[in-house]
């Protein structure tokens, strides 16, 4: 660490000013004039300042430096106090001679644009070049500002909820927020919403180069495609009036109706932006990161595409002034925790974050989240659908399995995929937690498939097609995969051949995983999917009904995600649900969970080279020592029998957890020796690297599962009720409000008062409480698929039976026949009655203007007539019986 200011400024600033462009670096003397330098200990009336950033000839820029170990973000006052003393400058911003101010101590920058009353300082990742402050100098934002203030959003086929969405950011960005957050549900519009949004900041002008960011390159080609369709000016797309950039593509990034040619973005773009430019570019995550810092010594994994052709380029931090980043709640696991922040973190930029599912270390990084809109409002507001839950229970995932001494097991070689069986000499018990990791239970699984081909057939038979179904299995190993089994049990149960049931998952396996999907999502031969995690590939299925959980899963982000899979609406199909079948706990594991995850992000792993380093250099030795001792007694527990003989030739033992025990002490008595271990390269690698002994996947063939499966009904205020809770709140409901509900209580009371308005007012009373108690949900719950809704209230009050509306209607006109005499031409004009009734179970004139009616020649008058002018009486009497009967 630099001892003192001045070894900070040669070691660390004047690098960082001058790989910024700020050079010469040259000492003030009197009489000196620059064009582009800077010029240290520059004087002004209130004492020199470290650094007087020129440009054109004139200051425009003041630096105070301060020693590596102080923080730099209040010294931003003293140079304020330095740029009230620059008398000789031709700027004057209410007293503050300079438009902008750093403090920075050669790791850290502060930087301050003084030209706004009340503008906010921010931390900056270096100091800007020549060029950007020229650039940002001349920028008119004032104008810009009143444009986006006074000119309204009248951008075609935008949902208020979206409108809502621009209006917010474009407020809070006018407030002078540089991070914001918006959350919206899986399935609203985000991409339009976003390209909406940078249409209105780059017409105003606040934005003139945008990265669009994206994890995917899938995700990538979308935007470009929604970007080629949006109508920006009258003739004209997005594309056509502002330069729309991206990566390369590859053939399966893009759907098999997309046929345009994405602009490739020059590199000089990036590495050299200019005043004039206007673009848009989008990109991944992952190549802005190589662009930036490199290619990370660790990058693969199911979830990383590789971006072969990107590479280290010098990209400044003005590159871009507006940055989208979408599905920012990505990136934050393990390894990967910075990678967002790392790339939004270099540019100095408004920046955006958009996500379905907020969590605290989504908001703590963009500090606000400016506008919402929940899953929950948008079912409520008829743009996404709602979900019934179906509990899968099984014995075995609930409790596990207990092994008796002698029963015969299948035991696999992980490696290998070799099976042999053998004998347990001893009890053995294997835990629920473990299904599938460790251990399997093909018979579990078998009727978990058959319990879901029994549901999924009655839904053919109701929806008049299969219902499009996605299947989340725990894994997809080689040799021990839970996808694998479940695929070979749906071909066998439905029959139907190979293309009905297609594995997607990341595995080397599977060829082009994307277009398989694409495959499931559009083409009618392939109705079942299964897969371990398809929720980052950015292809949405909207004809998706049938959502399987068989995985356990913690993260809120994930669960949210999962269940975005289905909240589409498709009305090519009708679709006004989907269903989740849960066979893993994970509907009840999140029931009571909040929108947030209270988990924070997990911490990149310490590199095992950079914890010695830190012991080595005395940084910290005794946490740094403690943090070694936990690792080394972590690599004992899953250390093979190879590892520990490779342990023991750098350390004399095998006993790797006493070696750990004894670390501490030996370090203070035998530090040269001990220190020496612990660098060698040899041995840290074994640290990182070392073999892990694995026991045989156990495969239990002799255990027998006992599986069931209940339909749950969410209520709108969060609860899960089992259909029998579910109809004894609706009982309970309708004993209890006869006197506050007046549908009701002409049903059980006065049924001579029934009518079309009291209908809708019982329909919509039910419907609208918390237990929305519809009459698709009552059937569904009482297990009568034609009950009508008033034989289910009369039920619930007076334990009558349940009838049909046929056979309700039926008994009603046989009543009124029985009072009444009928011509045959009455009798044809009571069968239109009759199957009206049917359909509405009550009649009022209103309905002799329908079509049915009209069509066989009837209008009021008409049928009046027929009736001799007491049709009224007619149906008053019809209403009646329809509700007493």
């Amino acid at each position: 660490m630099p001892p003192n200011e001045h070894t900070t400024r040669k070691a660390l600033i004047d690098k960082e000013l001058q790989a910024a462009g700020w050079k010469p670096i040259v000492r003030y003397h009197d009489g000196a004039t620059f064009q582009t330098a800077a010029v240290e200990e520059y004087p002004t009336a209130n004492g020199p300042v470290d650094y007087a950033l020129w440009a054109d000839g004139v200051p425009i820029a003041l630096v105070e430096a301060k020693r590596l170990g102080v923080g730099p973000q209040n010294v931003l006052q003293q140079a304020q106090r330095y740029a009230r003393g620059l008398n000789d400058s031709p700027f004057n911003f209410r007293g503050l001679r300079v438009p902008f101010i750093y403090s920075t101590n050669g790791t850290k920058f502060f930087f301050q644009d003084l030209r706004e009353r009340n503008s906010y300082s921010r931390e900056v990742a270096a100091f800007h070049t020549p060029a950007a402050l020229r650039e940002m100098l001349a920028r008119d934002t004032s104008s810009a500002a009143h444009w986006l203030r006074e000119t309204p959003n009248d951008i075609a086929n935008l949902r208020p909820y979206q409108r809502q969405a621009i209006q917010k950011v474009e407020e809070s960005i006018l407030a002078g927020k540089r991070k914001m957050l918006v959350a919206m549900a899986t399935g609203t519009g985000k991409t339009f919403t976003t390209i909406s949004l940078i249409y209105r900041l780059m017409k105003a002008g606040l934005a003139k180069r945008v990265l669009f960011l994206v994890d995917r390159r899938a995700l990538a080609a979308q935007a470009v495609t929604e970007m080629n369709t949006f109508d920006a000016e009258p003739g004209l797309k997005f594309s056509q009036t502002y330069e729309t950039y991206s990566q390369r593509f590859r053939r399966q990034d893009l759907e098999e109706q997309e046929h345009f040619d994405p602009k490739v973005l020059p590199t000089e773009y990036l590495t050299n932006p200019q005043a004039g430019h206007a673009f848009v570019y989008v990109c991944t995550i992952q190549r802005m990161r190589i662009n930036l810092f490199g290619r990370p010594e660790a990058w693969g994994g199911d979830d990383v595409e590789d971006e072969d052709d990107a590479s280290k380029l010098d990209i400044p931090i003005h590159a871009f002034d507006l940055i989208i980043a979408d599905e920012c709640h990505r990136g934050y696991t393990s390894s990967e925790e910075s990678k967002w922040r790392e790339v939004l973190d270099h540019f100095d930029s408004i920046r955006v974050g958009l996500t379905a599912t907020p969590a605290a270390h989504t908001t703590a990084y963009f500090k606000e989240i400016v506008f919402r809109y929940e899953y929950e409002r948008a079912v409520r507001e008829g743009y996404l659908v709602d979900y019934d839950p179906v509990r899968i229970q099984s014995k075995i995932k609930q409790e596990g399995v207990f092994l008796n001494p002698g029963e015969e097991v299948g035991l696999k070689d992980r490696q290998t995929g070799q099976l042999r069986f053998d004998f347990l000499e001893d009890q053995r018990e294997l835990s629920a937690g473990t299904n599938e990791q460790d251990w399997t239970a093909p018979d579990t699984n078998k009727q978990i498939v058959k319990a879901f081909a029994e549901y999924a057939r009655e839904q053919e038979q109701t929806l008049g097609h299969f219902p499009k179904t996605l299947f989340f299995a725990c894994n997809d190993l080689p040799h021990t995969s839970h996808a694998d089994q479940l695929v070979e049990l749906l071909r066998q149960e439905f029959g139907q051949g190979d293309e009905f049931v297609k594995k997607i998952t990341g595995s080397p396996s599977v060829d082009r995983p994307l277009q398989r999907l694409r495959e499931f999502r559009n083409r009618p031969e392939t109705n079942i999917a299964v897969t371990v995690d398809l929720l980052s590939t950015g292809v949405d299925i909207p004809a998706l009904e049938n959502i399987v959980l068989l995985r356990p899963i913690k993260s809120r982000i994930l669960f949210e995600q999962i269940l975005g899979r289905g909240t589409r609406k498709c009305d090519a199909i009708n679709k006004t649900h989907f269903t989740v079948f849960d066979a893993a706990g994970v509907l009840e594991y999140f029931q009571n969970a909040s929108a947030f995850t209270d988990a924070p992000p997990d911490k990149p792993t310490r590199k095992t080279k950079e914890i010695i380093d830190d012991i080595d250099n005395n940084r910290d030795r005794a946490y740094s020592t403690r943090v070694l001792v936990r690792r080394l007694q972590r690599i004992a527990k899953n250390i093979s029998a190879q590892g520990r003989n490779m342990f023991m030739q750098f350390t004399g033992t095998e006993d790797i957890v006493a070696w750990a025990r004894d670390l501490p002490s030996a370090l203070d008595d035998n530090w040269g020796y001990t220190i020496n271990v612990l660098r060698n390269p040899g041995f840290q690698e074994l640290l990182d690297k070392y073999p892990r002994e694995r026991d045989p996947f156990i495969v239990a063939e002799s255990a027998m599962d006992t599986v069931s499966m209940e339909l749950g009904f969410k209520t709108a205020d969060g609860r899960t009720l089992k259909p029998k809770d579910y109809i004894a709140e609706f009982e309970t409901f309708v004993r209890e409000n006869p006197q506050h509900i007046e549908a009701i209580r002409i049903l059980l009371e006065r049924p001579a008062d029934w009518n079309t308005d009291a209908l809708g007012e019982l329909r919509t009373k039910l419907a609208t409480r918390p237990e929305q108690f519809t009459e698709a949900r009552l059937r569904v719950a009482y297990q009568h698929a034609l009950a009508d809704i008033i034989s289910m209230v009369h039920h619930a009050a007076r334990r009558e039976p349940l009838l049909t509306a046929e056979e309700r209607v039926n008994q009603a006109l046989r009543r009124v026949r029985a009072q009444n005499q009928f011509t045959p031409q009455q009798e044809k004009w009571l069968e239109l009655i009759h199957k009206h009734l049917i359909e509405n179970l009550s009649i009022g004139q209103e309905d002799f203007n329908l079509i049915v009616i009209q069509n066989a020649g009837g209008t009021w008058s008409r049928v009046n007539r027929d009736f001799g002018g007491k049709l009224p009486e007619v149906i008053r009497q019809i209403n009646e019986a329809v509700a007493a009967v």
